[in-house]
């Protein structure tokens, strides 16, 4: 189709069947979950599709991701994912009032590192008493990476944009915090990326 604006990330194809039942566990039956970051636009329609009660916004700060994202919801004919919100992670506003989860997939290494302390500050303002933030991608941890694969991707990152980078565990727990989080679970994950799941303090 020539006029198709979906994009397709192979990550997230690797990485979605494997966060599915992570997120069936976490999240109440009818959750309403803001994305950030929500790139192509594949989760948002994998995970809906799986779990018809969610009530999904997908949001990117990028025309080509929202057009991405548009496009792939009306290719899935889901009617529980909103239309993409344009979101900035640093605005001190965010476009929504209210959710169940705050879910981010590879974003804080692929942002700079002030977006983590934006993420902890904007889910404050929106999450539920009993909300969630989850995190999910590569961490090091104890001030070492997990994985040899680890240290080339944060090279690769750093060659790209010195403020990118794998982020430390520890210090992603420790800016939560400054915003009233709690680092409840880490779970593991395929290919040596993690699950982080935060809840208020």
């Amino acid at each position: 189709m020539p006029d198709d604006r979906r994009l397709f990330a192979p990550s997230a194809e690797r990485n979605r069947t494997h966060i599915l039942p992570v997120l069936r566990r976490l999240l109440p039956d009818a959750a309403v979950v803001l994305e950030v970051g929500s790139g192509t636009g594949e989760h948002a329609v994998h995970f809906c599709a799986h779990i018809p009660g969610l009530r999904w916004q997908p949001t990117d700060s990028r025309e080509e991701a929202l057009d991405s994202i548009i496009a792939w919801i009306s290719h899935s004919g889901l009617s529980n994912i909103a239309p993409p919100l344009e979101l900035n992670l640093n605005n001190e506003a965010w476009p929504v009032n209210h959710a169940d989860a705050v879910v981010a997939i590879n974003v804080l290494h692929y942002t700079p590192w002030s977006s983590t302390s934006a993420l902890f500050r904007g889910a404050a303002s929106v999450l539920s008493e009993e909300g969630i933030v989850y995190c999910y991608g590569p961490y090091r941890r104890d001030n070492a990476h997990t994985a040899p694969s680890n240290l080339t991707f944060d090279e690769w990152l750093h060659s790209i944009d010195p403020d990118l980078g794998v982020r430390d565990l520890e210090a992603v727990e420790a800016e939560a915090g400054k915003h009233g989080f709690r680092l409840d679970e880490i779970i593991d994950m395929p290919a040596n990326n993690l699950s982080l799941v935060f809840r208020r303090a």
